[in-house]
């Protein structure tokens, strides 16, 4: 079953990212920047669905089968989707340690501090990467800015549909058992 569910989630973020480029053209800034990012949210919802280990495994999965349809197997690819990957965690971990205590899914205070945490430590991940090894990446230095703005609304958005959907058809139990 969760195999299954890695390999959906996985699927949903190639659509998701497709679409996204498509719906938000108008506002992106270079190739890997957009101001409104939904998949940002799918990162941290395979996190917090799956578990770290699993949830993890989703977006890598879905990043790579992003990359084979964009022919992006490079080492900056590949170190692009290991920023993408392990962002959500590192946020994860950043709001488990700070607060002391689980991550409520039902919450809407932690979903934003979540939701903040992880748009920032994503830019700053991939920002490190890309003044390591390509500097190319670096378009203009408010670039990190226009990043932490595109993951914190393209999270938001899932955030508050997925907050409506667990009260909506009340799996509010499940969102429950889920978190901790």
């Amino acid at each position: 079953m969760n195999s299954l569910l890695i390999i959906a989630l996985a699927i949903l973020f190639l659509i998701v990212h497709i679409a996204n480029g498509w719906l938000f053209k108008f506002a992106e800034i270079t190739p890997h920047i957009s101001l409104i990012y939904l998949p940002a949210f799918l990162r941290l919802a395979h996190v917090l669905i799956l578990g770290p280990r699993n949830g993890t495994l989703a977006t890598l999965l879905g990043g790579v089968l992003l990359m084979s349809t964009f022919d992006d197997n490079s080492i900056v690819g590949l170190l692009n989707l290991g920023c993408s990957a392990f962002g959500p965690v590192v946020a994860l971990v950043v709001f488990k340690t700070y607060t002391r205590r689980n991550f409520d899914l039902t919450s809407l205070k932690d979903l934003g501090a979540l939701t903040l945490t992880y748009a920032v430590a994503n830019a700053v991940l991939h920002h490190l990467v890309w003044s390591v090894i390509d500097k190319s990446q670096l378009a203009e230095p408010v670039q990190v800015l226009w990043m932490i703005l595109g993951d914190i609304f393209g999270a938001l958005i899932g955030a508050y549909a997925m907050k409506f959907g667990i009260r909506h058809f009340r799996l509010r139990q499940i969102a429950k058992d889920l978190g901790d």
